[in-house]
């Protein structure tokens, strides 16, 4: 998350994004999934929307979301895509462990 607002919290989400993973270690970077979300858009129209837009498509069109918290504007549609991505990667990686466990035992 970042405020639009404030130019210097997008320029660290690159570091964000590096840290987060190496934190967390997910078993495949390749469908370990993030979400942006762009708050307090009700404030000065935000300065990074337009770069916070290409920064997550130059990174395989991650879902960005401008929201207001202030004024609740699209915080529950934000937070269902970060659910959703959760759970369809949580089913994702369910499905290839189970494929695996029944190779192992045919073999």
């Amino acid at each position: 998350m970042n405020d639009v607002n404030i130019h210097k919290t997008f320029d660290t989400l690159n570091n964000w994004h590096d840290e987060f993973l190496k934190q967390a270690n997910p078993n495949d970077l390749e469908v370990f999934s993030f979400v942006l979300i762009g708050n307090k858009i009700d404030v000065d129209g935000g300065n990074s929307r337009m770069k916070a837009r290409e920064w997550c498509g130059s990174r395989g069109n991650m879902p960005y979301f401008e929201t207001s918290a202030k004024e609740g504007y699209n915080v529950e549609e934000a937070f269902l895509c970060v659910a959703k991505t959760a759970l369809k990667n949580e089913h994702d990686r369910d499905i290839y462990f189970l494929r695996n466990l029944r190779n192992r035992f045919r073999n």
